[in-house]
């Protein structure tokens, strides 16, 4: 068995009611310990409050788990880095050796679509890397999104990317790039890139019925929806890019490639900005967890 999916989110799924799933790199990666495990029991508790189910997912001894246990979610909290990033290419390796891993946003789509769960909430997706038509550096966020039937709510692509190219390459694989309530691109830190999403969702009933269109007619694929992160949090443009400038350049400089940029990055980038970034990416959590959880609702009511 690859997959274990608990009894709280099978019963769920089986009853028709709205699941979300959620990922668990930003509790071994994205924050130390205890406050990793207290944001995702915070973010858990996000989802129940809004009617839905959390299925926190990822690996326990070569196991996907769609629905972490507390204990789960705390060992892994306290494993921390020790405890590998998995995508696509890697879980044939933690299957294999029985290990434990964090998923990805591709990972967690992979395991959240074998176990029927349509929505998925994270803070931000990857995408293509500033520099990428010389390094061929793109996530594979943006191939899972491609081809994976899951919906992810997300405060943009992260702004570290470079967000045109990552932009070009959805619509290339056939990825609707929605906006909840705004018909411009969110750019994780900040609520505005100068970039046009496809549409503009006026409500969360208005994205369920796409979400449902989208399965009735058998698109195969990803639906993104990208949700501003809230005003209080946003940061001004020119401030958080020059940021991201001054830290790239270092992990340049340092030589850091591949998997390692974005942990990296957003590490770095909290330590310039005296932990300011690292609350902004904790708060679009939260708030991505609330909209997303509502749309999951909508949607079950839709397909009842």
């Amino acid at each position: 068995m690859h997959v274990r999916v608990s009894e709280e989110v099978a019963q769920a799924l089986q009853e028709g009611r709205p699941v979300v799933a959620l990922e668990s790199t930003i509790i071994s990666h994205g924050m130390p310990y205890p406050q990793n495990v207290e944001t995702a029991l915070k973010v858990e508790e996000i989802v129940r409050s809004n009617g839905g189910v959390p299925a926190t997912v990822g690996i326990v001894d070569g196991v996907g788990v769609v629905g972490l246990s507390r204990e789960e979610i705390e060992e892994m909290g306290k494993r921390g880095h020790s405890i590998p990033k998995v995508s696509r290419r890697d879980l044939p390796v933690i299957f294999a050796e029985k290990s434990w891993g964090a998923t990805t946003v591709a990972t967690t789509m992979i395991l959240a679509a074998d176990a029927g769960v349509e929505f998925f909430v994270t803070g931000g997706i990857g995408g293509v890397h500033r520099g990428a038509e010389s390094t061929f550096d793109i996530s594979a966020d943006l191939e899972e999104l491609g081809r994976t039937n899951v919906t992810v709510i997300c405060a943009g692509a992260k702004a570290i990317l470079d967000l045109p190219k990552t932009l070009e390459v959805l619509e290339t694989k056939g990825v609707p790039v929605l906006g909840f309530q705004t018909d411009e691109l969110p750019a994780f830190y900040t609520r505005t890139s100068g970039l046009k999403v496809d549409y503009c969702i006026k409500d969360y009933r208005d994205a369920a019925q796409i979400v449902k269109a989208k399965r009735d007619f058998h698109l195969d694929g990803g639906v993104l929806i990208t949700n501003p992160i809230p005003e209080e949090y946003s940061y001004d443009p020119t401030e958080i890019n020059r940021v991201i400038e001054e830290a790239i350049v270092e992990m340049n400089s340092k030589g850091i490639k591949g998997k390692e940029c974005t942990p990296f990055l957003l590490a770095r980038i909290a330590e310039m900005t005296g932990g300011r970034s690292l609350e902004a990416n904790i708060q679009l959590v939260f708030n991505n967890a609330a909209v997303g959880t509502r749309i999951a609702c909508e949607y079950a009511e839709l397909n009842r």
